[in-house]
Formats: C-alpha cells, sequence, structure tokens
C-alpha cells in the first residue's frame, strides 16, 4: 500500500459527484433549525444526537434511513435550503473539494407554499452565493470552485413520505403503485427541463433514489427519455441493493452516464434472472462494457460499510475488483453527517486498504472531473480540468509525490 501524507490528500482538488443535500447538514445547523421551527429532535446536542441518530455504526440500512426523517423535517422553507447549501459549499471548500454535485428529492420537500421551481432555486442560491465568496479568495493558480445540481426522482413514495406525496396519491388514488411511482417522475422529470431552461438555476443531471430492490429503474424509463432528449445529464443509484441486471438496466434502458455505488456490480449471487445462465461471463461482458464507455462509477465506501451487513472488511468491498478492471471511479462521501464522513476521508480510507499507487490515485481525483456533469460549456470544461491537473501536479511536488 502507498501512505500519503494527510495534508496531501487534504491539499489535492478533489470532487464529491455523490452527495446528497439532506444526508450532510451540519449538525449544528440541524439543532439550530428544530429549535427555531420547533420540531422536536431525540436530542438536543451534538453528542446525544451522534448516540442516538447519526451513528458511527448502524445495523441495518433502515436504521441509517432514519437520520434522514430528522434532516427532511427541518429543510422545510427556503432560507433553511439555502443556509444548508450554502454551509455545504464551504465544508466541502475547507477539505480541498473544487466541484460539488449536489442531489436531493424536490418532491419530499413540496407543500402548497414549495414549489419545485422554489425550492431548486433556493438550493442554487446557497451554492450560488457561497461560490462567488470562495472564489473571490483563491490565487490565480488554484481552480476555482464549481458545482451543479442533480435532482432525484424517488424509486418508491407512499403518502406519508411528503406533503405533496399525499396529494400526489390523492389525487391519482385509481392509479396503481407502479403508475404513481411513473407519473410523478414523468412530472418531475418536466419540471426539470423547464426549470433549467427558464433559469439560471446549475441543473446539470437528473438520477432516481430510494429503494432499490422490488423498485426497478425501469419504471423510470419515459422521465429518463425527456431528460435525456433535452441534454440532460443522468445517473442512477445501481448495484446498491441489487446486482449487475439492476446496472445493467440502467446503461441499456436509461441512457445513465454514471452509476451510484455498483457495490454488487461483480456479484453472482445478485443476479437473479432465470435468464441469466451463465452468470460469470455475464458479469464479465457489463464489466468490460462499463470501462470501454468509461461509465464512471461513483463509489460510497464508508456508507456502503454502514448499510450492507455482508461487508464485513472494507477489503471485502468491490472497489478493489474496480481498481484492477481499470473502471472509472470516483471517491465520493455520499452523505457527509449520516455516515460521518468527508472526501478526504474517504479517499485516505481507499489508500489504506487497496493498492493505490500515485499514478492510480491521480487517475482517480481527475476522472471526478472529466466525468463530472459540468454546467458550464465543454470547451471550459476542458479549461478547467486542465487548470485542475496542473494543481494537482504542484501539489504533488510540494510533497514529493513521484508518479514514477
Amino acid at each position: 500500500m502507498t501512505t500519503y501524507p494527510k495534508n496531501f490528500l487534504l491539499d489535492i482538488p478533489k470532487t464529491d459527484l455523490h452527495l446528497h443535500l439532506d444526508g450532510s447538514l451540519r449538525l449544528s445547523t440541524l439543532i439550530d433549525l428544530a429549535k427555531e421551527n420547533k420540531i422536536t429532535l431525540p436530542s438536543t446536542t451534538e453528542e446525544g444526537l451522534n448516540e442516538l441518530v447519526f451513528k458511527k455504526n448502524y445495523e441495518s440500512l433502515d436504521e441509517y434511513l432514519k437520520g434522514f426523517g430528522y434532516t427532511c423535517s427541518v429543510m422545510q422553507n427556503k432560507e433553511a435550503l439555502e443556509r444548508i447549501a450554502y454551509e455545504l459549499a464551504y465544508d466541502n471548500c475547507r477539505e480541498g473539494v473544487r466541484y460539488i454535485e449536489v442531489r436531493f428529492a424536490p418532491q419530499l420537500l413540496m407543500d402548497e407554499k414549495k414549489r419545485l421551481e422554489d425550492i431548486i432555486i433556493a438550493v442554487d442560491r446557497g451554492l450560488q452565493r457561497a461560490k462567488k465568496e470562495i472564489n473571490s479568495n483563491l490565487r490565480e493558480d488554484e481552480p476555482p470552485f464549481e458545482y451543479g445540481l442533480i435532482i432525484c426522482a424517488m424509486r418508491f413514495f407512499n403518502e406519508n413520505f411528503s406533503k405533496y406525496y399525499a396529494w400526489f396519491s390523492q389525487i391519482h388514488r385509481y392509479s396503481s403503485k407502479i403508475d404513481k411511482i411513473k407519473l410523478a417522475s414523468i412530472e418531475l422529470a418536466n419540471g426539470i427541463v423547464k426549470i433549467a431552461n427558464e433559469s439560471d438555476a446549475q441543473i446539470v443531471g437528473f438520477d432516481v433514489a430510494g429503494s432499490e430492490y422490488g423498485n426497478p429503474a425501469e419504471n423510470h424509463k419515459k422521465s429518463y427519455d425527456i431528460i435525456h432528449n433535452h441534454f440532460i445529464h443522468k445517473t442512477i443509484h445501481a448495484g446498491e441493493a441489487y446486482g449487475s441486471e439492476s446496472i445493467f438496466q440502467a446503461i441499456t434502458r436509461l441512457h445513465t452516464e454514471r452509476i451510484g455505488h455498483g457495490l454488487f456490480l461483480f456479484d453472482e449471487n445478485m443476479i437473479f434472472s432465470d435468464k441469466i445462465r451463465d452468470k460469470k461471463r455475464y458479469i464479465e461482458e457489463l464489466a468490460n462494457y462499463i470501462a470501454e464507455r468509461r461509465i464512471t462509477i461513483e463509489v460510497c465506501l464508508t456508507s456502503n460499510l454502514q448499510t450492507v451487513p455482508s461487508i464485513k472488511r472494507i477489503s471485502d468491498h468491490s472497489f478493489g475488483k474496480m481498481l484492477e478492471q481499470q473502471l472509472s471511479v470516483t471517491l465520493c462521501t455520499d452523505n457527509r453527517l449520516v455516515s460521518h464522513t468527508t472526501v478526504t476521508n474517504e479517499i485516505e480510507l481507499a489508500t489504506q486498504n487497496f493498492n493505490i499507487p500515485p499514478k492510480t490515485l491521480k487517475n482517480i481525483i481527475i476522472y471526478g472531473f472529466k466525468r463530472s456533469f459540468f454546467y458550464h460549456p465543454y470547451v471550459k470544461k476542458r479549461e478547467y480540468v486542465r487548470k485542475v491537473i496542473d494543481y494537482y501536479e504542484k501539489i504533488e511536488k510540494k510533497y514529493g509525490i513521484n508518479q514514477e
């Protein structure tokens, strides 16, 4: 294993392409907003919340997800959304993260007072304000801070998820559960296209999140077609609780350019279709397809360790096989608060447990920038990535990191 100084990992420019807004609040802000809005939390101290809700380790995915009920409860007005987004930008900037894509599901936050555009623009306003402040204080040789917004549809919902979903379920009371899911996703896709065209909000992508098993991404094909036909980028949570079939569907049916998690890509036991008789070959061909087309996998090590009981130690994670297959991968936090992590921590965890020499580390970091859904034109993106590479190489020289 190659050991890297912690300060080197802090100083290099980094990305976070898989970053949930509602899982990445500051704990102090959660407490402040709860008090302000008279919301009862299990504890009013950071220590108490870390003990009762936001733990170091979780017994199950259900326990992991419990914290989102509390975070979403304080995200119910535009001022709170702007504050949370603003602080998130600064939290990333302080550890050398220069580019983030913040994802969230607006339909979990919509009500009679907040339309889709109100929520998206409030989050964008917070990030934009932070971006201007951050970039005004950078040296000329430093890559500026940038961001994009990824809007999530839900694989599954019921009337208890939010006021909007309660209203939507009531309006469509005669539709089946699956039809409701499809309709809500289509409505969201159409809204995103309209807001992207009519505002300056830096919308860059579309995602589908939530319980993967039993809720195939195929249900969202029409919404992904709408997004695809309007040149908006696409990523999908896939292979997190299901296997390579889910990843294959995301790529071939929904045009996805990146995969969120992709944890079970190589697991034959997670293939359930009787039509796939040679599971080993199926996985090999899919992995090769992903590698050749540089479909990037958004790897979230800590989050997977916390939510997947079968991963007993980090070395069991499929990230090692991804590296062996030379897939395009980028290291992400998933949820900074819920998983108690940072991008630097994720990189440190990876380098301490997998064979990642300097050249490989540089590739992983630069993949994050190259495979980002950069908001500005491609020519600007190339200029930005070039500046990132130049700055990265300066940091390497500063710490005596040798690529050879």
